[in-house]
């Protein structure tokens, strides 16, 4: 039987099939022919306090001493070589930030002036309008550092979105997800928050943990009601290779097939949960307040065309390549790259090093991914409209084997591709059957090292 729970693709193709680009072209030649007035800015921190049991980020357990500035120097002189190959790319273009983000990582690591200093290397060197209403700007946090003093000065740089990961607010269940954590700290942590003007609080949570039962679930469920969030997040647990978690005495008390049994009963409960409580379902992760203030729109997954990434562990996204620096989820491969990163001479970053090129089938494939695991889904003279053909064209066995199953919408409109709540539900498994070959290959080659 199936697993519900293969991947979690919240980008299309993964890092790990990325490659070393040789030579590594030019970001003014990657970026010429790209539209110039809708781009999205992504920054990336990689210092966490602690680096929590199921995380497999890039991201490194704090910064000795200095590392934080260099990185920040280091970053500041990225910013100046990429927006100097945006100018040459674009010429008499005008180049228009339509979103921003600071991910990571946890961004609210840094101090409240380091803080400051990254919003101005994205509007003093990148040119984006932070301050501007209309630039949706999403920053993630985390109880121990959602401090007054940082999110004061997030609050005055043009916050309009504060994503915090509580995960669990039953604290046996944050110490079995290797999250330590006081629930006190998490309460003072969101009131902080809510002190804030920033018009969107999302809050994550994770399903799936040991000992967590549907009372459990409901509890953490109404302790996030309470603070009256306009987003959540529902993630199911994974346990990855190279992160802290392992699975300590399930293998004796719960095959994976029961623990696929009971993340899946917990995720119908958690999302009929929500539904019954005011909240719409947007994908199988996110729900949106109905009601609630519309700040940027769809999934805060940083996952379109014209995505330009600064920092050692972001991606950018061109219609033709997807690039990065090289990948890593064990800790010591990932202090090695950050302190590579920091140790660049900025002419470095006129060019990318790692991606993959976007030939038409991985455009194809990519949009398809994007649009179904929406619940709003696409239409199928959109997608006829960008690639010449109806999807039952291009993927006739995939999108029949879906039908199959049960995971499209029978009474969704005409002409309109939509899953199912069911499909929704199975979307870890839908997506990855949607991977090319060749993306399919290049990944497990990569997991294989």
């Amino acid at each position: 039987m199936l697993s519900p729970y293969q991947s979690y693709v919240y980008a299309y193709p993964h890092k790990t099939a990325y490659r070393p680009l040789a030579p590594g072209p030019a970001l003014r030649d990657l970026w010429a022919g790209e539209p110039a007035d809708a781009l999205a800015l992504y920054l990336h921190i990689p210092f966490c306090e602690v680096r929590c049991g199921f995380c497999n980020l890039f991201t490194r357990i704090g910064a000795p001493d200095g590392l934080s500035t260099a990185y920040l120097d280091a970053l500041e002189g990225q910013a100046g070589a990429v927006r100097h190959a945006l100018g040459e790319a674009f010429g008499d273009r005008p180049l228009r930030f339509a979103t921003a983000a600071f991910g990571g990582g946890t961004p609210t690591f840094l101090t409240a002036a380091e803080l400051d200093r990254l919003c101005d290397i994205a509007e003093l060197r990148m040119g984006a309008s932070l301050a501007d209403p209309a630039v949706p700007l999403s920053v993630e946090t985390s109880p121990s550092t959602a401090t007054a003093d940082r999110l004061a000065v997030l609050e005055a740089r043009g916050t309009t979105r504060l994503s915090i990961g509580v995960q669990s607010f039953v604290e046996s269940e944050a110490r079995a997800a290797v999250r330590p954590q006081r629930r006190a700290d998490v309460e003072t942590a969101l009131q902080q928050i809510r002190d804030t003007r920033v018009p969107v609080l999302n809050i994550d949570l994770i399903y799936g943990i040991d000992g967590q039962t549907e009372s459990s679930w409901t509890r953490s469920l109404d302790a996030a009601l309470a603070w009256y969030p306009e987003e959540l997040y529902l993630y199911p647990l994974y346990v990855r290779p190279l992160t802290g978690l392992g699975r300590p005495g399930r293998g004796a008390v719960e095959t994976d097939a029961d623990w696929d049994a009971r993340r899946l009963r917990l995720y119908r409960h958690g999302r009929d949960h929500l539904l019954a409580h005011g909240y719409e379902q947007v994908s199988m992760r996110m729900f949106r307040r109905v009601g609630g203030p519309a700040v940027g729109a769809g999934d805060h997954a940083c996952q379109s065309d014209g995505m330009v990434g600064l920092g050692c562990g972001a991606r950018s996204y061109t219609s033709g390549l997807h690039y990065s620096f090289d990948y890593a989820v064990d800790m010591r491969e990932i202090r090695t790259l950050v302190d590579d990163y920091v140790r660049r001479p900025a002419a470095d970053f006129a060019f990318a090093e790692h991606g993959r090129e976007i030939v038409e089938d991985e455009a194809r494939r990519r949009h398809l991914l994007q649009s179904l695991l929406q619940r709003d889904g696409m239409t199928v003279a959109g997608y006829a409209d960008r690639f010449g053909a109806p999807p039952q064209s291009h993927f006739p066995a995939e999108l029949a084997e879906f039908g199959d199953r049960g995971w499209l919408d029978d009474a969704a409109p005409a002409a309109t591709l939509r899953l199912s709540p069911e499909g929704l539900a199975h979307s870890d498994a839908l997506g990855p059957m949607l991977f090319s070959p060749g993306v399919r290959a290049a990944m497990a080659a990569y997991d294989a090292k």
